[in-house]
């Protein structure tokens, strides 16, 4: 997608400039508003980019431990969430200019971008259930060392936790021929079907593995850049034309392209490729902490020990560092009993398999939750914006 840094500031009726960006990130607005019957559409449609801005900013000073984990990635649908009610009060508070051209064509490659999103809700959905399979695996590692009191340890818990562990191995592995896995191991097959869930039944008809709804040939990384296709700023005339709302449907779509960007990124998906080319318009406000998150973001996928993870969540990172750590400490134990200082290091690591599945456990069901009203608001906005430009 070209640069479009050229482009006038959206609005003509007032001015937005940035000014005293410090250590945390805080901008302040100057707004020079006329005095004619349009300025409180005006100031309206510039609160919707403030909105943006304001939520995106907050994300963008995340601390390193807290970017990319789970409570981050709830943040972000809570993000998106707030940003598509005020734009969903807005077209409806204006559905009279809806199907005036251009804004009608706007509308319309919003929302079919909004059904390709609807595909990736669905495949990060199948990552979750991914992420929720490991954990039950590794919970069985961290059990198995807690059905005895913590100064005994049998050879029979090794046993257990090696099959656990091995059984992990094998399911944490990326199907996509072009990422690697951090393990030998390849197997196609990613879980056993859940007979009281009525959601995986209806999976078994795919003939990829049950943990995936989505066909074999879909790629994460094709849809998302088949969203972004088109999607330029509006230029001058088109602001003009449109008394500023063609801008707030350009923010929106580009709204929800970088937060599904963000979600591949953070959860396994099929095909993902986080190098997809995202250029970020520098004119509005918006765009400062929308680049810094891409930077972070990005960084963090160059890091060795990141780059041929399934998923780049904390949690996931985590996990991957105490499935290593058990298994050279189940590996190295050859004599039974075990030492003093054996048995303090086996349970370091359990700790530490511990923690990462109480934040499982805690974090995952939420995040689903939050998914499905994501999916619900896209769909709705949808299907409400078509409604009002047809009665219109």
């Amino acid at each position: 997608m070209p640069t479009t840094s050229g482009y006038a500031m959206p609005f003509g009726t007032f001015r937005r400039s940035i000014m005293g960006i410090g250590n945390d990130h805080n901008q302040v607005y100057s707004m020079d508003v006329n005095s004619d019957s349009s300025s409180e559409f005006h100031c309206e449609l510039g609160s919707f980019e403030h909105q943006v801005f304001r939520q995106f900013r907050t994300l963008s000073a995340a601390s390193p431990d807290e970017l990319l984990s789970l409570n981050w990635v709830s943040k972000l649908l809570d993000a998106f969430i707030a940003c598509e009610e005020d734009f969903n009060i807005i077209l409806s508070t204006h559905e009279a200019n809806l199907s005036k051209p251009p804004l009608d064509k706007f509308l319309t490659e919003f929302f079919d971008r909004s059904i390709r999103a609807l595909d990736i809700c669905n495949a990060i959905r199948d990552g979750i259930e991914k992420i929720r399979l490991w954990y039950k695996h590794l919970d069985i590692v961290s059990s198995a060392f807690d059905s005895k009191p913590r100064n005994m340890m049998i050879e029979g818990q090794f046993r257990r936790a090696k099959k656990a562990l091995t059984d992990l191995a094998i399911i944490m592995l990326d199907e996509n021929k072009e990422s690697a896995s951090v393990f030998s191991t390849r197997n196609r097959s990613f879980g056993r079907l859940n007979k009281g869930n009525k959601d995986n039944q209806q999976k078994a008809g795919h003939s990829r593995s049950l943990s995936w709804s989505v066909p074999n040939s879909w790629s994460a990384s094709k849809q998302l850049q088949s969203i972004a296709n088109g999607l330029l700023p509006p230029k001058p005339h088109e602001i003009s034309a449109t008394n500023g709302l063609a801008t707030i449907v350009y923010t929106m779509g580009f709204v929800l392209m970088f937060v599904l960007w963000a979600l591949v990124a953070a959860i396994p998906c099929q095909d993902r490729n986080l190098q997809f080319h995202l250029s970020i318009p520098r004119q509005f406000s918006w765009g400062t902490p929308l680049n810094l998150l891409h930077i972070r973001i990005m960084d963090e996928s160059k890091k060795r020990e990141r780059k041929n993870s399934a998923g780049l969540l904390k949690e996931i990172s985590q996990m991957e560092k105490s499935i290593h750590l058990i298994t050279d400490f189940v590996d190295s134990i050859h004599q039974f009993p075990l030492t003093e200082e054996q048995k303090e290091e086996v349970q370091m690591g359990i700790q530490e398999a511990s923690l990462v599945c109480n934040a499982l456990k805690n974090g995952l069901d939420p995040l689903e939750r939050q998914l499905r009203e994501v999916f619900r608001k896209i769909m709705s906005c949808r299907t409400e914006g078509l409604e009002i430009l047809g009665r219109v």
